[in-house]
């Protein structure tokens, strides 16, 4: 028989009676090739083998609510922290995803004991430098895209999207429904088309000309500066600029990936070592440079092409807990739903 690692050692004496002490069951909505790469090189590392189920959030996420006490899943790793906290709602996950290096390298308002966030994107404006003044930038906040000025200029994705059902959660949560319901109206008023396509199809409906600004994630245009997407798209992103909104009060929406502890996790000690390797310096730079996140961690620089585009003097929102995106998430379907947003 091999010999075990003492990491292995140590989860065999705390995991459950029916766990295989050296595995860990990651259900997976991260579409990103690369970070298959990053849990073999985990399980090089602690010799604990990580099982990857990847799936759409939506169906993986239905499929722990069923299986329930019989679910194998230890952790579930999606691309937004509304998605953590509505299977927070749901009762599917429990406490205990806490350790010393979760709690010296995430933020407070990035995590709970439950989930925790493994990268961070902020949702931003992108605009058209030939059609859009500073002067109609400055001081420009979220709150701010519903002035008439903007009638017919934006483009931002459908009202069912996470991303926007998150956006408008933390509006919620600073400003309340009532006023939340009202900006939502002067959004859709302001529409420059229907809503439709992904974030990049709203960045490169800008280039086109079809609208002066787009809503989208920071991490989009790397994307598509990088070439990955094709020359088409390469192009269109050299056309737009990058606008950081609310510099003058909480800051610029935050979002992050998380990772849930699922209740009943049979391999509950490999799933805390997982996050806490996934928080690592090497397993960050794997974020930034592949995924073109900001990292979670100090000490890891975002990649170069994020850094010369976006830049990294903007003040972050620290102040909203990304814990009530997953909260405010119905009632910011159903505002958005009533004024209008496709």
């Amino acid at each position: 028989m091999r010999k075990l690692s003492i990491l292995a050692l140590i989860t065999c004496l705390f995991a459950s009676t029916f766990a295989i002490a050296n595995e860990v069951n990651v259900f997976n909505a991260r579409h990103y090739k690369a970070d298959a790469e990053m849990y073999g090189k985990f399980t090089a590392a602690t010799g604990i083998k990580v099982n990857l189920i990847n799936g759409k959030s939506g169906a993986l996420e239905k499929r722990i609510a069923e299986e329930g006490a019989d679910s194998s899943a230890d952790l579930y790793i999606t691309a937004d922290a509304g998605r953590c906290g509505a299977m927070d709602v749901k009762g599917l996950l429990q406490s205990g995803l806490t350790s010393g290096t979760i709690k010296a390298s995430v933020p407070k308002n990035f995590r709970t004991s439950k989930w925790v966030g493994v990268a961070k994107r902020a949702r931003i404006i992108y605009y058209s430098p030939e059609r859009v003044s500073g002067a109609e930038l400055s001081g420009l906040t979220y709150e701010g895209l519903a002035d008439p000025k903007w009638k017919g200029r934006i483009v931002i994705r459908k009202s069912s999207n996470i991303y926007n059902k998150s956006l408008v959660a933390s509006l919620i949560a600073n400003n309340g429904k009532e006023a939340t319901a009202e900006w939502a109206k002067g959004v859709v008023a302001n529409m420059a088309r229907d809503s439709k396509g992904n974030d990049r199809a709203q960045i490169m409906a800008v280039a086109a000309g079809e609208a002066d600004i787009a809503v989208a994630n920071t991490y989009y245009l790397a994307l598509m500066l990088s070439g990955k997407k094709g020359a088409e798209q390469q192009a269109a992103a050299k056309k737009v600029k990058a606008f950081f909104p609310n510099q003058q009060d909480r800051g610029t929406h935050m979002n992050i990936s998380c990772a849930a502890l699922v209740k009943g996790a049979p391999n509950k000690a490999n799933a805390i070592a997982l996050v806490d390797f996934l928080l690592s310096p090497e397993s960050q730079e794997h974020f930034t440079n592949n995924t073109f996140e900001f990292p979670m961690i100090s000490g890891v620089s975002p990649n170069p092409l994020v850094v010369n585009n976006l830049g990294l003097d903007f003040k972050q929102d620290l102040k909203t807990k990304v814990s009530k995106y997953g909260k405010h998430q119905a009632a910011a379907l159903e505002i958005m739903t009533a004024a209008g947003w496709k």
